[in-house]
Parts: structure tokens; C-alpha cells; sequence
């Protein structure tokens, strides 16, 4: 539907408080607003952003719920700022028989453009909403505005009801374009208690606490609530870089996490517990104690899986492996185990915590000192420490301890060493649940570094091409990363044939690939290959000598970046080139010697080369000895990169001796 808007309306002052904004009534200031007041590369700014959450009382089931109201208008400034129009609304559900779950009404988009200086309107048809069911738990309800230009200012609302009382309704002031002003009002019943907090770099403009009378009716009672409005104002934009975890973690937000219910009837629910409370529910949780200690459906397996010969160590690397091989993980993340050890073993699938629980149980059953570990996915961001919140946690795996030593383990990858967490597990602390003691927090942390080793061994002929033999050699997150490629494919041919097809000025003529399932040895590919090496010019070559894995963008980009550089693990790889040159050729120029280090032994870069003879060797070692830098690190290890590029752009000059 495409109207005509006949005026604008005048600008009207704002109160001392942030107050909503009337849908559709834009001012001549909205079209005009100069970006430079808060980015001048902005593809795309909030004018504004106003939502509210409040409670309401379901007569007809006798529960309460949230209505979530949310309202967006943005000014775009570029057809990068397109995205911005490209709306996904996540929407939770339980995935169980109860059947609770977010509901999304009335949603209402509109796109305006100036014509002739007026404001015309093309609103947003309902057929173009769709939903996505990203998993049994999750459904994306998506739409896109329509007739995007540069200079559309586009607004959008809808509401949202939810049965999820717990956490009420997150509320994030900073998204990947910047806002001159986010406003979020909170209705909550005077019996109902939150631990409100605010996270992220940026603190509140404004920030109001009054009392609404008579916000919810229960039962033919009238109750009144606390209002609180919070607010910021010129917001910059959240800019994601790489090596991070959840954006959470860092965008400035305000999370609530009920605390407390106070009843009609005088009765009352904590729902801010101890870690001992927190303790005794796991533990007699038919779904997570409850697994641990289901020994029984080991004990006629174990005979076939280890021996009374295998040293402690070896009896808990085969269960270890017997459980990887059994049971394929299905791809959900949880706490909780769906289906059960027992099951899990007959089916063969499960989610992670029926997994881990049944190695857990499996350990369990051959008298290791076990115990499980909950903690919250790199991308589920951080757990509060404050005080426990179990929903905090998404993920379970499993610690055992063998002579004073401490090993992690997630056996729903296949390609995982013993002893090393698939990198999504590393992530700050875990919780550790013994079934005889009190939980208690542990860090985690990669066991083992990435560690990569090339050796390049070959001979350069007078057209400047390279016939050698490649050999690589990987260990840790490396080597699991190129294992998890390699069964990408249906053969290992064909893994090669699509290496073959990226390698730039490299043909690979023969290949060997050792150790793909022996996940506890270091990788090791051999390559026969012949490279390009670029100009030869009147019996002169000139050829760039860092072509293994050379660094030719810099990740980070940002001026300044105020959340730590997360690897997950500390990093090593080195390069060895030995070229023997064509007879009667010598080498005029080569990169220098060289050598580069981050401050407090964070990392380091050292380039040698040599001339032997006729043969010319060039040797990297390039470091990054911690998992995480800080924000004030930023800046040396941004540079580090900056000047390893530069360096890794010198050429090796060749000449017939005679010249």
C-alpha cells in the first residue's frame, strides 16, 4: 500500500524523560538528520527505539504472562544499510509436551521515501512474513521492508507474548548500527522480585523508578507495579570482530533474573538460590544425577573396551573412544540428558548432555574419580557468578582425574584428542558437580596449543617454477579443524581436488595423508607440488617466498576495540623453505632477517633466511603464546599484524651469476 503523507508534522520537545514515539509521524528533522552528529560512516541510524514489557494475567489458564511491545524507526544512509530492514525476531519454546512458547502479533512495517519533498509510504504486506523453525527450541520469525532506498527511513513494531517469566525481557541498547536514543520500560508487579544488571561498555543516560498503580489485575485485585525506564542516548555501533565470543557478553544490555514470587495466599518462591541448593537439584535430577549414576548399564560393555593390562590412563582414553564411537551427537546443545544412557547406547544418538552423562557413567563404571562440569557455550556468552542461575548454563561435559591430573572431555566430537574441549567449550569458568562434595568452579582452558609445522624441500628451475615436496604437520584445534574438512568430502580425492582448486599458482601432483582417524597424533599431510613463482624476466626471477600460509589481512580492523581478542588457545606455527637454485644462478635479494614481539612475552615473529651454495632457506616462527589478549592489548597485537604483512611482502630476486 502505497499513500501519500501530505506534511510533516513540527518537531515536538521531548519531556525530560524519554516518552514513546507515535508510529508513522515523522518530522522534516527525521529526513535531514545529519549522521555526522554521532557516525559519519553510518550506513544506517536509530532515531529512535522504545520498548515496554509488562504482565498480564491469563484468566482462562490461571497464568501469568509477558507482553513484549518494541518499536524501531532508522534512517538509512547507504545500500549497506539495507540490512538494517532485513528484521529476524527470535521467538523461544520449550520443545517438550507442556508445549509452552513466544508468540509475535501485530506487526506493522512501514517504508518512507521522499518524492518532490513529500513523504510517501509503502507499507509491508503480511504474506511477507515467514517463519523459520531453527531447531525444536527456537523459531525465527523474519519480514523485510519494502522499497529500499538510500535516504528510507523505515519503522517497524510488533508484540511479543511469552510465558518465560524468569528472565523477563533482555533488552539490548547497542546493535550493529549506531542509536541516538534507546528507551526500554520495564512493569513489574510489586510481588515480583528482579536481580536487575547492565552489561557493556556504555553506561545509562537516563534511568527512572516510579510507581504505576493498578498495572495488572489477578484474581479481581488490583496490583500496582514499578516502572522503570532506562535509557541511552547516542549509541555507538557494536562492531563484531574476529576471535570473540558471544556478542553478549560486551553489548551494552540490561538483563533481569527473578529472584523472588511473593503469593496472594502469603506464600512465597526464591528463585535465587545457593550453589547448594543449585547442588541438590542436579544431583537428584532424574536427568542429570540421575544419568551419572546409571554404572549398571556398563558393566557387561566394559569387559569388550578395556583390560585389566591398560594403565588407568589408557582403560580411561578407550572408554573414552567407546563412547565416541557408539553415539553420533545430534547437534543440540543441553544440560539435561533427553532420552538416557541406556537409551542413548541402543539409539545411538543423542543430544551433548546424553553423551557426556553416559561417559560419565561409563567412567563411573570402571571406578575412575568422576565428575561432570556444567558451563555455557562461546556463543551463549558468560554465566553471572554473582549467584547461580542455572539457565545460565547450556552445555555438560565430563572431568576425570588420574594421578593428580585433571582431564576435560566431550566426546560428542569425533575429532577431539582426549583431553582437549571442542573450542566452543572454552569459555571463562565451568561449574564442577561431584555427586559426594560441593560444586565449585574451575577454569577452561585448551590443554594443548594449535600447533602447525610446513616444510617446503625443492628445487626452482630457470622459468621460476617450484617442484617440491610439502609436508604439513598439525596438533590441537589445527589439526581437528583439517580433520573435520577432510570428512567434509566422500573421499580424501576429493578433499584434495577441492585444495587443489583454492591453491593459487600451486598444482598438486601427489598426495599422502596420515593419521585422519588416529586423533590422539599430529595430522600429517605430503604434498608433491609444483608452483608458479610469477616473473621471470631475461634469466631474472623474482618470486615471493611467503606463499605457506601467508597473512594477507589484518583481523583487526577497529580503532579501538573495548572486549578482550579470544583465540581459545595459545598458537604456534612454523615454516621451513629450502629452494636449491638453478646452476649459475645466485641470489641479489632476499627478505632480511627479522624479529617481532607483543609486549609481556604475549607473542612473537622471527624471520630467517640464508644462502648456502646454491640454496637459499627461509625460516617464520610466528607465536601467540596466551589465549587472551585484553583491550589494552589490542592496539600492539593490531600493529604485530600490520607490520608481519608488510614484511611478508619483500621478494627473493634470482640472477644468472654472470649479471
Amino acid at each position: 500500500m502505497i499513500r501519500k503523507l501530505l506534511y510533516f508534522l513540527l518537531i515536538l520537545p521531548f519531556s525530560s524523560f524519554s516518552q514513546e514515539f507515535e508510529f508513522g509521524k515523522l518530522t522534516e528533522s527525521d529526513f535531514n538528520f545529519d549522521r555526522t552528529k554521532i557516525d559519519s560512516n553510518a550506513n544506517a541510524i536509530y532515531l529512535n527505539e522504545f520498548g515496554t514489557t509488562r504482565f498480564t494475567f491469563d484468566s482462562e489458564t490461571g497464568r501469568m504472562m509477558l507482553v513484549h511491545n518494541y518499536h524501531a524507526r532508522i534512517k538509512i544512509y547507504k545500500k549497506e544499510g539495507f540490512e538494517a530492514a532485513n528484521v529476524i525476531v527470535p521467538l523461544y519454546k520449550s520443545g517438550s509436551a507442556n508445549d509452552q512458547a513466544e508468540y509475535i502479533s501485530k506487526i506493522r512495517a512501514v517504508t518512507f521515501n521522499l518524492e518532490n519533498d513529500n513523504p510517501v509510504e509503502s507499507e509491508m504486506s503480511e504474506k511477507t512474513v515467514f517463519k523459520e523453525e531453527k531447531s525444536k527450541y527456537l523459531t525465527l520469525t523474519k519480514f523485510t521492508l519494502p522499497n529500499l532506498k538510500e535516504g528510507s527511513i523505515i519503522e517497524y513494531e510488533y508484540t511479543i507474548e511469552s510465558p518465560y517469566l524468569f528472565n523477563f525481557k533482555t533488552w539490548n541498547f547497542q546493535a550493529d548500527f549506531p542509536k541516538l536514543q534507546s528507551t526500554y520500560v520495564a512493569y513489574i508487579p510489586a510481588n515480583y522480585r528482579y536481580n536487575v544488571s547492565l552489561r557493556g561498555f556504555y553506561k545509562l543516560t537516563e534511568t527512572k523508578s516510579e510507581v504505576n498503580n493498578g498495572c495488572l489485575r489477578v484474581a479481581g485485585k488490583d496490583m500496582d507495579c514499578s516502572k522503570l525506564t532506562y535509557t541511552m542516548k547516542n549509541l555507538p555501533a557494536f562492531m563484531e570482530e574476529d576471535y570473540m565470543t558471544a556478542a553478549s557478553n560486551y553489548k551494552s544490555a540490561i538483563y533481569f533474573e527473578l529472584s523472588e514470587v511473593f503469593y496472594l495466599n502469603g506464600s512465597n518462591q526464591k528463585y535465587t538460590k545457593s550453589w547448594s541448593d543449585i547442588d541438590y537439584e542436579l544431583k537428584s535430577n532424574k536427568d542429570f544425577g540421575g544419568q551419572m549414576k546409571r554404572k549398571e548399564v556398563f558393566k557387561n560393555i566394559l569387559s569388550s573396551v578395556i583390560s585389566d593390562s591398560d594403565s588407568d590412563l589408557s582403560k580411561a582414553k578407550k572408554i573414552y573412544e567407546y563412547i565416541k564411537k557408539q553415539a553420533k551427537w545430534n547437534n543440540y546443545y543441553g544440560k539435561y540428558s533427553e532420552i538416557g544412557v541406556k537409551d542413548l547406547i541402543e539409539k545411538r544418538s543423542g543430544n551433548a548432555a546424553d553423551i557426556n552423562l553416559a561417559l560419565i557413567a561409563a567412567l563411573g563404571a570402571a571406578n575412575f574419580d568422576v565428575e561432570a562440569v556444567i558451563l555455557s557455550t562461546r556463543e551463549n556468552g558468560t554465566v553471572n557468578k554473582l549467584y547461580p542461575i542455572i539457565s545460565d548454563f547450556n552445555y555438560v561435559v565430563a572431568k576425570v582425574n588420574i594421578d593428580n591430573e585433571s582431564y576435560l572431555l566431550d566426546a560428542t566430537d569425533p575429532f577431539m584428542p582426549f583431553g582437549l574441549l571442542p573450542l566452543r567449550c572454552i569459555n571463562d569458568q565451568g561449574r564442577v558437580i561431584n555427586l559426594k562434595k560441593p560444586s565449585y568452579w574451575m577454569d577452561l582452558k585448551a590443554s594443548k596449543k594449535s600447533l602447525t609445522s610446513y616444510s617446503l624441500i625443492g628445487t626452482i628451475s630457470e622459468d621460476g617454477k617450484v617442484k617440491a615436496t610439502l609436508t604439513n604437520m598439525a596438533m590441537g584445534y589445527d589439526a581437528a579443524n583439517t580433520r573435520k574438512e577432510i570428512k567434509k568430502y566422500t573421499s580424501i580425492d576429493e578433499y584434495v581436488e577441492k585444495l587443489d582448486e583454492r591453491l593459487s599458482n600451486i598444482k598438486i601432483k601427489n598426495f599422502k595423508i596420515s593419521n585422519i582417524d588416529s586423533v590422539e597424533n599430529a595430522l600429517i599431510e605430503e604434498y608433491e607440488v609444483e608452483i608458479n613463482t610469477g616473473s621471470s624476466n631475461g634469466g631474472n626471477q623474482a618470486f615471493n617466498p611467503f606463499f605457506i600460509n601467508p597473512l594477507r589481512r589484518n583481523p583487526f580492523k577497529l580503532k579501538e576495540r573495548n572486549y578482550p581478542v579470544d583465540l581459545g588457545a595459545a598458537r604456534e606455527e612454523r615454516i621451513l623453505i629450502r629452494i636449491a637454485l638453478p646452476s649459475g644462478f645466485s641470489i641479489k635479494e632476499h627478505p632480511k632477517d627479522y624479529s617481532l614481539a607483543l609486549p609481556n612475552q604475549g607473542g612473537r615473529y622471527i624471520l630467517q633466511t640464508g644462502i648456502n651454495e646454491n640454496e637459499f632457506t627461509l625460516n617464520q616462527l610466528f607465536t601467540l603464546n596466551k589465549a587472551i589478549y585484553t583491550s589494552e592489548e589490542y592496539y600492539y597485537l593490531k600493529e604485530f599484524y600490520n607490520q608481519i604483512i608488510q614484511k611478508q611482502k619483500t621478494d627473493v630476486v634470482i640472477v644468472k651469476a654472470n649479471k
